[in-house]
């Protein structure tokens, strides 16, 4: 009993000692030279130019995430579908329910206009 608290009480010392070596060895190491140029805004090497806020419309995150959900979720139907044929009637049916969420969702965005790209 005590050997696994002894296990335990390790790995926590060394995953706290692991990030916190490195971050002590890199202020004792690292320069420091602090000028202007050094400590000013710094967004992809170029000055903006005019207003720097750009608003881009919503439609499109909502399209990505639409995407990658059915994205994400046709990856759990390719073990179903490898082992479709060694599998019992009841997981076949909730597999071809799971079909049907999917294809709900997919209506129902394609209803919203969440699919339209302009």
């Amino acid at each position: 009993m005590e050997s696994d608290w002894l296990y335990i009480g390790l790995f926590l010392v060394v995953g706290l000692i692991i990030p916190i070596v490195p971050l002590i060895l890199s202020r004792l190491v690292a320069p420091h030279k602090p000028n202007p140029i050094k400590q000013s805004t710094y967004e992809c090497g170029l000055e903006t130019v005019g207003e720097s806020w750009v608003q881009f419309k919503a439609q499109y995150y909502i399209f990505a995430l639409v995407f990658l959900v059915f994205d994400v979720e046709t990856v759990f139907l390719f073990p179903w579908a490898l082992a479709l044929g060694q599998l019992p009637l009841f997981v076949v049916l909730e597999g071809v329910l799971f079909i049907g969420i999917l294809v709900a969702g997919l209506v129902y965005a394609w209803r919203k206009g969440m699919l339209e790209w302009a």
